[in-house]
């Protein structure tokens, strides 16, 4: 049965059954996965999963359900689980069913790369990790080369005449290479978004993970103590991420953030400004035209010359704090409950390339690589303490690497303390959040 005949039928019998307002949300994925290790295929998985879900208010209370069938059967089911639910879900303030937006963006968020066959896929993965034991000697292996590629589809309906349905999908690359020289070891991993699978693109995705492998050798230990830094575009993308739910509304309304008290006031360093963009279509993964309560998608500037200018919100959120919605309702799937989560959310690049910034810096530390975000960060105090990698800079150039480091700081200085800004912006960096190298005022750092 296709969705809009389903739609059909659950919403002709909703009223029967006492419901007033309505919604049917509908999630379609299908997923292929590759993992390549020593030439042969380690993984090779492809999954589909699709469901839909019911909400509507009965006897003044909403009530939930979801199932993964569109038939007959399910119509009933759904409807007979919603009213169950209704009288014992305690809850008191419930996300209203949307009328709609006056107009909705018509962004196409398909990546045409999903058309290519999974074994053309196979073989570009082979391909790299081919061409990667090829690029220096000192490579002692893979620890994985894979391939990952999505298709989603999602539709929304409701009692009011909303009716809306969007597609997005994407392929992307993740590997890591292991390198050895005498009894030193290191690590490097990578991914990015993949628009092409020719040879020549497989060539400098390896050369790219083996010279960053490479470059973590003949490491050297550095003093424990402050220092300026330069937080490269990984890095900086990865504890934006880790500190993106702070500006969600929920978290704030939940007590699980300080920000609620802060809008309208300075956050930042005035040349710090954050958004969220759903409507990138080219170099981002999150994209959508309208947000999962039906809500039309916009840019939305949340940091202005460091100053807080709004929180992220859904119709319930922006109802308890009386005001418009953001656009930034959202559903994990068609199973889940509604939250709040931005879509392509950074910190917006400026001018300067990161040669330039290491220039700016002189003689301090780039941070790279982070990891332990999430048993080292706490999103409401702010404190962070975090493994890195990174590299000693002096005079504006690498010098060395450095050996295993712990970086600590508070998110909130560090936004206060970014004294410059580069252009070298990348979404393959974050799932979801992303920022360019910053160069930090400084930050506490410890070494092994």
């Amino acid at each position: 049965m296709i969705i809009q005949e389903f739609k059909n039928q659950l919403f002709s019998k909703a009223s029967e059954f006492g419901f007033k307002d309505y919604e049917l949300f509908y999630q379609k994925s299908e997923s292929f996965v590759c993992m390549i290790d020593q030439g042969e295929v380690d993984q090779y998985t492809m999954s589909e999963e699709a469901g839909v879900s019911f909400r509507g208010f009965y006897n003044g209370r909403m009530g939930y359900a979801y199932s993964e069938k569109l038939d007959e059967s399910s119509v009933e089911f759904l409807l007979d689980s919603a009213k169950e639910n209704a009288g014992i879900i305690e809850e008191e303030d419930f996300s209203p069913v949307f009328e709609g937006s006056s107009s909705y963006p018509d962004e196409n968020f398909e990546n045409d790369m999903v058309n290519a066959g999974n074994d053309e896929i196979v073989e570009f993965t082979k391909e790299v990790e081919r061409k990667v034991y090829k690029v220096d000697p000192r490579v002692s292996r893979t620890y994985y080369i894979a391939a990952f590629k999505e298709k989603c589809e999602k539709a929304l309906f409701n009692s009011k005449g909303l009716g809306l349905n969007e597609a997005k999908s994407h392929l992307t690359f993740g590997g890591a290479v292991i390198v050895k020289e005498g009894e030193v070891t290191k690590t490097c991993s990578h991914n990015e978004y993949l628009k092409e699978l020719s040879t020549e693109r497989a060539q400098e995705i390896a050369e790219k993970m083996v010279k960053e492998a490479l470059s973590y050798l003949n490491s050297e230990r550095i003093a424990n103590k402050t220092y300026p830094v330069v937080l490269r575009n990984d890095a900086s993308s990865s504890i934006l991420q880790a500190f993106t739910p702070i500006f969600s509304a929920e978290n704030v309304q939940r007590g699980l953030s300080l920000l609620g008290k802060k809008v309208g006031e300075t956050i930042a360093n005035s040349k710090v400004n954050i958004t969220d963009d759903p409507l990138k279509s080219s170099d981002a993964l999150m994209g959508r035209n309208f947000d999962d309560e039906g809500v039309a998608s916009k840019k939305v500037s949340v940091v202005e010359s460091g100053k807080l200018k709004t929180l992220l919100h859904n119709l319930k959120t922006a109802k308890k704090s009386n005001v418009e919605s953001t656009g930034h309702g959202f559903r994990e799937s068609y199973k889940d409950a509604l939250t709040v989560q931005p879509s392509n959310f950074y910190i917006e690049p400026d001018e300067n390339s990161l040669d330039e910034l290491l220039l700016e810096l002189g003689d301090g530390i780039m941070i790279t690589e982070l990891s332990g975000l999430h048993s080292g960060v706490s999103e409401i105090s702010g404190d962070f303490s975090v493994a890195a990698k990174g590299f000693v800079i002096e005079e504006g150039q690498v010098k060395s690497a450095t050996n295993q480091l712990t970086i600590a700081g508070n998110f909130f200085d560090l936004l206060k303390d970014v004294e410059d800004i580069a252009n070298d912006i990348d979404f393959a960096k974050g799932h979801g959040a992303a920022a360019p190298s910053l160069l930090v005022k400084q930050l506490a750092i410890t070494c092994e």
